[in-house]
């Protein structure tokens, strides 16, 4: 078992905040997270993935692999904090997978056969012959107290054709009894016992130009009685379903349906129309992959197919008019996978953890994750200042505040972000770290003159809701310059007058080949202007100069300013004889 430490934004315009103890709050521009502490990973020894069951009464987490290879195979069997804990041996290839109601026995489909085991033994209980023997996996579901499971006869190359045959079946005493329902290409199957007479029913890989089907069964009598059926392509046949995964809220009043053309689908069970109240799109690089719904009816996971930091996984109240945001996990490595498989996600009944399987290849990995069980507020308090208090182009800049925070501290320091907006646009700063009292400073380097707002935000975390943005607008001035003078006191007008000095300035370097304006000022003062001085890479420079008067002469050196830089000047006295 490995624990991932990564936190990381994901930043877009419409991504996620975190999970409150009684829904979800939303607040400005929303975090992602990827494999927080609170996110446990068990690399998995397969290659491909069938399916996964949860065993909340025996805290058991059954995966298969879903492999066509021949010969003897099994069921990985996992506990709650993602150990392997032992497997169910099967004599050949295992797919799909179901649990009775009564949480005593799960059904696991065979290449041949329909195989059953005691969960509380974990020993096989029974078997009973299919049709045919396949390698293109098959879904099981139990509903109305009977195992219904899916059959596509060809195997290999056929298994996602269009044109292949597909069955729905019931397990039988000794051999399979046909439901008189098929369908070209494949079926995927729900229940469970949010609903348990209800078996939904799916088409999915019907190819590019089918408009696939979702219907319902009322499973409770011998023979499946149909339900509603909907599909959803539009006159011109856009919006067909490419479905992935099914899933039933805990009421059994909504089903969920996670679509690869469209993201997560809400239906009302009783018609399959559309939930008023549709949950929020996934990223416009993700699809949608996964759906599972917490047995305590307070959540929904929605998993997904996307690269790098797009969010892959999204947990958020499970009911849309709520209005919350989710909590955002983003899988992007070797440690915990690339994409959440297709029906991939299983809750633990009470909701307290999610199990997700992730891939990158051929690789897979399961995670266990545990929902906050309480959120806390927070807020920034006080006001903001700044360092210096004048603004100066180029010149660090430091945003002082207090950010204060409900319930028990962070495990790790957490951290303010902030965004810069001037007339170039908006640019985002760097975040930082917020000390044990609370206090920060988040530093950037203005590099344009004018107005400045900055935003700083805190995003919330794992057992932090995220906190109202603060702002603050600051006048950013150009930096200042001085020059320096080094000159003596007396000189003659034959031998004449050499000053010294050096040009200095703050923020952006000096820009190179500076001549600066050099006057001088007589006692009866007759002013002239002298030859420029040239700036040395190091700021330095000479003025020389045969003076034509005795007494008191004035010498001004000054550097008329640039774009980022104001002006400056500097005198000298020098006292002329001979």
């Amino acid at each position: 078992m490995k624990k991932s430490q990564r936190l990381r934004r994901v930043t877009g315009a419409a991504l996620a905040v975190v999970l409150g103890s009684a829904g979800l709050v939303t607040a400005g521009t929303p975090a992602a997270y990827a494999a927080t502490p609170s996110d446990e990973v068990a690399k998995l020894p397969i290659s491909s993935f069938g399916a996964l069951v949860v065993d909340s009464a025996h805290e058991r987490v059954y995966v298969t692999d879903g492999s066509k290879a021949s010969g003897a195979s099994q069921v990985l069997v996992y506990n709650f904090q993602g150990q392997k804990v032992g497997s169910l041996p099967t004599d050949k290839a295992v797919s799909g997978m179901a649990l009775s109601a009564d949480g005593a026995t799960l059904t696991v489909s065979q290449s041949d056969r329909i195989l059953t085991f005691d969960t509380a033994t974990q020993t096989r209980s029974g078997a009973k012959f299919t049709s045919y023997e396949v390698y293109c996996g098959r879904d099981v579901a139990v509903a109305g107290g009977k195992t219904w499971f899916t059959e596509t006869p060809y195997g290999d190359s056929y298994c996602d054709r269009t044109d292949n045959n597909t069955t729905l079946n019931r397990v039988g005493d000794t051999y399979p009894v046909g439901t008189g329902w098929s369908t070209q290409g494949r079926l995927k199957l729900a229940a469970g016992p949010e609903a348990p007479d209800r078996l939904v029913m799916g088409q999915a890989a019907a190819g590019p130009n089918a408009n696939p089907f979702l219907t319902t069964f009322d499973a409770s009598g011998e023979t499946l009685v149909r339900g509603p059926q909907r599909r959803f392509a539009d006159a011109e046949g856009k919006g067909a379903l490419d479905l992935k995964d099914i899933a039933q809220s805990a009421d059994g009043k909504r089903i969920a349906l996670a679509d690869a053309a469209y993201g997560t689908r809400l239906l009302n069970a009783d018609d399959l129309t559309d939930v008023p109240a549709a949950y929020q799109p996934l990223a416009a690089a993700a699809k949608a992959s996964a759906v599972a719904f917490s047995g305590d009816g307070k959540y929904v996971a929605r998993g997904a197919a996307a690269s790098g930091s797009t969010p892959d996984l999204l947990i958020q109240a499970a009911d849309p008019a709520d209005g919350g945001a989710p909590l955002e996990f983003a899988f992007e490595s070797e440690l915990d996978g690339a994409r959440v498989v297709p029906q991939g996600l299983g809750w633990a009944e009470d909701g307290s953890r999610l199990f997700a399987v992730t891939a990158s290849g051929s690789q897979h990995w399961l995670h266990v994750i545990k929902p906050p069980a309480a959120q806390y507020d927070a807020r920034f308090t006080g006001t903001l200042s700044t360092t210096p208090s004048k603004p100066v182009v180029g010149e660090p800049l430091g945003i002082r505040g207090k950010l204060e925070l409900d319930g028990p501290a962070p495990a790790e320091p957490v951290k303010v972000t902030a965004v810069r907006e001037d007339a170039d646009g908006t640019q985002e700063v760097a975040a930082a770290k917020v000390a044990a009292d609370g206090s920060f400073t988040v530093l950037d380097v203005p590099d344009r003159l004018g107005e400045a707002t900055y935003t700083l935000r805190f995003l919330g975390d794992v057992t932090h809701r995220p906190a109202e943005d603060v702002k603050i607008t600051v006048d950013v001035v150009k930096a200042p310059t001085s020059v320096e003078l080094t000159a003596p006191a007396e000189a003659t007008r034959a031998g004449g007058v050499e000053i010294t000095g050096k040009l200095a300035g703050q923020g952006r370097a000096l820009p190179s080949g500076i001549a600066l304006k050099v006057t001088r000022t007589d006692r009866f003062g007759t002013t002239g202007e002298l030859t420029s001085a040239s700036v040395a890479a190091d700021g330095t420079f000479k003025v020389r100069d045969l003076p034509n008067k005795r007494g008191k002469t004035l010498y001004e050196v000054s550097y008329e300013g640039d774009a980022l830089h104001t002006a400056s000047s500097a005198r000298a006295t020098v006292k002329i004889t001979g």
